[in-house]
C-alpha cells in the first residue's frame, strides 16, 4: 500500500509543532529539519525547504527559538536553530491543543468509546 502524502493545507496547521518538538532536544538547521519530518513521518509529510524558512523567521520573531549562523570549515553557512524559553512555554500549548484536537476528531469520526 502506497503512503498517504498529506495536503498542504493539513500541513500547514502541524508545521510549528514539528519544527518545535525536533528543536527540544538540539539545535538543528532549516534543511535539517525538513529532512528530519519527512525520514519520522515515513515521507508522509514533505515540505519545500523554502516553505520552511519563512516559518522559522516567523517563530524566531515571536521568540519561541534563536538562531545563529555556524561556519564549518569545508561546508557552507548554516543558520541554526534553538528552543528558548518562550518556545519551549509555546510547544507544551500546542501539544496540549494538537492532543484536544486529534481527540474531538477521533470522536466525531466514532474512532474512540467517549
Amino acid at each position: 500500500m502506497e503512503p498517504v502524502v498529506f495536503s498542504p493545507e493539513m500541513k500547514k496547521g502541524s508545521v510549528e509543532l514539528l519544527i518545535l518538538s525536533l528543536l527540544e532536544v538540539e539545535s538543528k538547521h532549516g534543511y535539517e529539519l525538513g529532512k528530519l519530518i519527512e525520514s519520522r513521518s515515513d515521507g508522509r509529510l514533505v515540505f519545500q525547504i523554502s516553505s520552511l524558512y519563512p516559518v522559522l523567521c516567523r517563530m524566531e520573531d515571536r521568540g519561541w527559538i534563536r538562531g545563529r549562523w555556524v561556519e564549518k570549515e569545508g561546508q557552507r553557512r548554516r543558520k541554526y536553530y534553538k528552543l528558548t524559553k518562550q518556545g519551549r512555554s509555546a510547544l507544551s500549548a500546542k501539544q496540549a491543543t494538537w492532543l484536544q484536537f486529534a481527540e474531538s476528531v477521533n470522536q466525531v469520526l466514532g474512532l474512540t468509546s467517549g
